[in-house]
């Protein structure tokens, strides 16, 4: 079974799996209200956190993939109205569409253009770590960097 690892600057690293997802509070029933064009469940980040008890010293949070070869490194406090996407119907969110977890910051900035831009967006999240400070993040820096990560991504980030 796929997990997703909360784990760092907090009082109780925990995974979650579909299930344990589905049972948090804050439940959006429908992603496309708060992001256009993205189909599926999600929960709000927050309830995430309140499950691992974020201690205070937590400044960002680091958003890795389930390959480890994409990290983004964004404050916390930016990400306040972020959902995780889990889930299509009863089922989970499927691979092709980013799944079986994907982070979602609504309203991000134009990658490569802001702390919070769209490809802090991450697909195939396995991992949240809060940290003390920035970690390495592997975004885009460059419009060409930014287009070769999109070339093979349907969806966008």
């Amino acid at each position: 079974m796929t997990t997703l690892l909360v784990e760092g600057e907090v009082s109780r690293p925990v995974e979650f799996g579909f299930d344990e997802l589905a049972r948090l509070p804050g439940q959006i029933v429908d992603l496309t209200a708060i992001v256009p064009g993205r189909e599926g469940g999600a929960v709000e980040l927050r309830s995430i956190l309140d499950e691992a008890a974020v201690r205070d010293v937590a400044t960002h949070v680091t958003l890795t993939s389930s390959d480890g070869a994409f990290r983004a490194s964004v404050p916390l406090a930016a990400v306040a109205a972020a959902v995780v996407a889990y889930r299509d119907g009863d089922a989970p969110l499927p691979e092709s569409r980013g799944g079986p977890f994907r982070f979602f910051a609504p309203e991000s900035a134009a990658c490569a253009s802001a702390e919070i831009d769209q490809c802090a967006n991450v697909k195939f999240l396995a991992s949240i770590r809060l940290t003390a400070g920035r970690e390495a993040d592997t975004r885009p820096t460059s419009p060409a960097e930014h287009a070769a990560l999109h070339t093979h991504d349907e969806e966008g980030t």
